[in-house]
C-alpha cells in the first residue's frame, strides 16, 4: 500500500499545543517505521500555517480543513491511502471533502458524538460540532469554502463507542437518522448497521478519535472517559468495516501526549493505524 501520512499538529488553532502535539509525537514514536515494516510505502507531510498569521479557532480550523481537502485529493490522485494525524476532529470536514463527500460513508469512533451546534453547545468548543458540520447542520457558509465539501446524509454515518453526550446534543441526535452504537452494542449492532450503510456507498472514511478507547485502556486526552472500547473490540470493528467497504481514508485524532503518562495511548494509536492501514485495499 502507498500511504500518505498527513500530520495536522493544531488544536483549536494553536500549533503544537495540547492535542496539537499529538501528530508529531506519533511520528516521533516511529509510526512511519512501523508502517514500512508492514511493507507499506510511506510519504510524510506536515501541515504548516504561516508563523506570523493570526490564529483564531474558527478561522484557523477552516483554513486547515481547506488545506487538508487539497492534500487528501492529491493523495487520491497518486493512488495513495490518506492517513491524517490531527489534533482536532473537525479536520474530518477537509478529509472527507478530499475523499469525495458525495460518495463516501463515515464510521466515527469517538467517546463523544460531536453533534452540537453553536445553539446547543455549552463549551463553545468547535470540535464538538464536527459531525454536525459533516451533516450540514451548522457552519454551512464556512463549510462551503472547503473545496468539494458536500454534506453527508445521516444514513451514511455511524457513531461507534459514543457514550458521553450532552443533553441538547442528544435531542438533535434523537431527531436524526445517524446510526449510534454504544460500546456494549458493538457485536450485536455493528454488522447490521454496516450493511445498512452499504446500501448507499461502498467506500468508507474511518475516523478514530483515540478517546473512544476506555480510559482504563489508554488515557488519550483530558476528555477520556470510562466505559469505552478495548483494543480487541476496535480490531474486531475495523475488520468488519474492511469486510463490508473499501477503506478510502483514515484519521487518528485527539491524542494529547501530556495525558499519556505511561505511553499506552501512543502504543494504541500506532497499533490502530497499522491495523486499519493493513485492512485497507489499494484505491
Amino acid at each position: 500500500m502507498d500511504i500518505q501520512l498527513r500530520a495536522v499538529p493544531y488544536d483549536s488553532g494553536n500549533g503544537g499545543r495540547r492535542r496539537g502535539a499529538g501528530p508529531e509525537a506519533l511520528l516521533d514514536s516511529g509510526l512511519q517505521q512501523t508502517l514500512r515494516a508492514k511493507g507499506h510505502r510511506v510519504q510524510v507531510k506536515i501541515a504548516e500555517l504561516p508563523a506570523d498569521a493570526w490564529h483564531a479557532e474558527i478561522q484557523t480550523s477552516f483554513e486547515l480543513m481547506r488545506m487538508l481537502a487539497a492534500a487528501v485529493r492529491e493523495a487520491r490522485d497518486w493512488n495513495r491511502l490518506p492517513i491524517v494525524l490531527a489534533g482536532n476532529c473537525n479536520t474530518a470536514v477537509g478529509t472527507l471533502a478530499g475523499l469525495g463527500a458525495d460518495s463516501t460513508g463515515v464510521v466515527w469512533f469517538d467517546a463523544h458524538a460531536d453533534f452540537n451546534t453553536p445553539e446547543t453547545t455549552t463549551s463553545g468548543f468547535l470540535d464538538g460540532t464536527a459531525v454536525a458540520i459533516l451533516t450540514g447542520r451548522c457552519w454551512t457558509q464556512l463549510a462551503a469554502t472547503v473545496p468539494d465539501f458536500k454534506p453527508v446524509s445521516d444514513d451514511r454515518i455511524c457513531l461507534v463507542g459514543t457514550r458521553d453526550i450532552d443533553s441538547l446534543e442528544g435531542g438533535l441526535l434523537d431527531d436524526s437518522t445517524v446510526h449510534i452504537i454504544a460500546p456494549r452494542q458493538l457485536h450485536s449492532s455493528l454488522p447490521q448497521t454496516l450493511t445498512a450503510i452499504a446500501e448507499h456507498v461502498d467506500r468508507i472514511y474511518v475516523h478514530l478519535d483515540l478517546d473512544v478507547l476506555d480510559s482504563g485502556v489508554a488515557s488519550a486526552n483530558k476528555f477520556a472517559v470510562s466505559g469505552g472500547l478495548t483494543l480487541e473490540e476496535m480490531e474486531y470493528a475495523l475488520s468488519r468495516i474492511a469486510e463490508t467497504f473499501r477503506i478510502a481514508g483514515i484519521s487518528l485524532t485527539a491524542y494529547d501526549p501530556s495525558a499519556d503518562r505511561d505511553g499506552s495511548a501512543c502504543k494504541a494509536a500506532v497499533s490502530l493505524i497499522s491495523t486499519a492501514a493493513s485492512l485497507a485495499r489499494q484505491p
